[in-house]
């Protein structure tokens, strides 16, 4: 191979690193639309934050595949922004702000001290996957408990699914995407605002720290974040060959989210399911060129970044059904692959099954959410259950 040869972008590169954007957008832009409209930002601020997201994703892979010759791609957590949809409600702007600070913050220190690792090991997988499993099984209900609202729309869009599903599995989110909007449309009832072309510039919003919310949301989201997020993208690096400088990613990446946290900033991760996309065997036959495919992933980051506004205007023009059907069915596969590991370990389903009905039931005490009252339970559980059998 010549120089040229290894130094050029080629079309597989090209189509890898647009189809990479294309899905964390289209399975993930309505549970983050959802998780800001429960935070309490209005329509200008999801757009502006929702571009400073994407400017975030595009720097963040441009600067760390570059640097590291490898297909680091970077990501929002999808389930940390399930997991803030559901806690978010009754909590302000300022809190919320508060709780991406803090979390962002832990994820810095995990980077710095390299306490990442040895952090996850003292609680069990299982308990972690069953936590997140309580909190995606409400997407799940919701997508089908609004079947009674909308038979039509709700029911082609489960339709499509499942068809993409079977034969086109890699865009099956953007397929229903599309299938929703085209009913809709049949329906009239996609509404734009008056003011839907007005570009926002994102503005600061300063944080307001309570210990209910940072106990009771920002541990829980920043364990899921780490659990079902960063963990997943390292270890998809580490399975096509590449060995990635943990602490040095997390690091950045964390850093990233924290000074754009008052701007809506709430996650910048590595990305794992989107990352795959750019290190398969089409995109180059040398593993050591895959790099470049994750380089013009950040580019067209960048570019949906400057739509960012544009974005949050056709999300809030959507209709309710058509966005939560679209969140649960996007999060289908993650709720499956969260309880097969819940479950995975005979000896501690158990305390994983007492973490996931605590969490899925709802249950709020002290001003405390589900999501750390479940993994409270499940590691007390899991403890005596595992006294009891050494």
């Amino acid at each position: 191979m010549t120089r040229a040869e290894q130094s050029r972008f080629t079309l597989p590169m090209l189509v890898s690193g647009f189809v990479a954007v294309l899905v964390g957008y289209s399975s993930s832009g309505a549970i983050i639309y959802q998780m800001f409209q429960a935070a309490g930002a209005s329509p200008a601020q999801i757009g502006g934050w929702l571009s400073v997201l994407g400017l975030a994703q595009g720097i963040v892979s441009l600067g760390l595949s570059l640097r590291y010759r490898m297909p680091v791609l970077a990501a929002w957590s999808t389930p940390g922004a399930a997991l803030l949809a559901t806690s978010f409600h009754g909590v302000t702007l300022n809190e919320a702000v508060g709780v991406f600070v803090f979390a962002n913050l832990l994820i810095v220190v995990c980077g710095v001290t390299g306490l990442f690792a040895r952090l996850m090991n003292h609680i069990p997988a299982s308990l972690a996957a069953a936590m997140l499993a309580g909190i995606l099984l409400r997407f799940g209900l919701q997508t089908f408990a609004d079947l009674q609202n909308n038979v039509v729309l709700c029911g082609s869009m489960c339709l499509a699914w499942l068809l993409a599903r079977r034969w086109l599995a890699r865009y099956a989110i953007l397929v229903t995407l599309m299938v929703g909007i085209a009913v809709a449309l049949a329906q009239h009832a996609i509404h734009f605002p008056p003011q839907s072309m007005m570009l926002a510039l994102p503005e600061p919003v300063m944080p307001h720290f309570t210990l209910t919310t940072l106990l009771g949301i920002g541990v829980p989201y920043f364990l899921v974040t780490m659990a079902s997020q960063n963990a997943p993208g390292i270890a998809t690096l580490q399975a096509h060959g590449y060995r990635p400088p943990v602490s040095s990613l997390m690091s950045w990446t964390g850093v990233t989210a924290l000074l754009l946290s008052p701007f809506g900033g709430f996650s910048v991760c590595v990305a794992a399911i989107t990352a795959a996309i750019c290190m398969s065997d089409e995109v180059d036959a040398n593993p050591q060129q895959r790099w470049r495919a994750a380089v013009l992933a950040g580019v067209f980051y960048l570019l949906a970044g400057a739509s960012g506004a544009l974005i949050a205007v056709l999300f809030s023009a959507l209709p309710a059904v058509l966005i939560e059907a679209l969140a649960g069915l996007a999060l289908l596969a993650t709720l499956a692959g969260s309880l097969h590991r819940a479950l995975d370990v005979p000896a501690e389903r158990d305390s994983a099954l007492i973490t996931f009905l605590i969490t899925a039931s709802g249950v709020s005490l002290l001003g405390i959410g589900p999501a750390f009252w479940g993994l409270i339970g499940g590691v007390i559980a899991h403890l005596v259950l595992v006294h009891k059998t050494t």
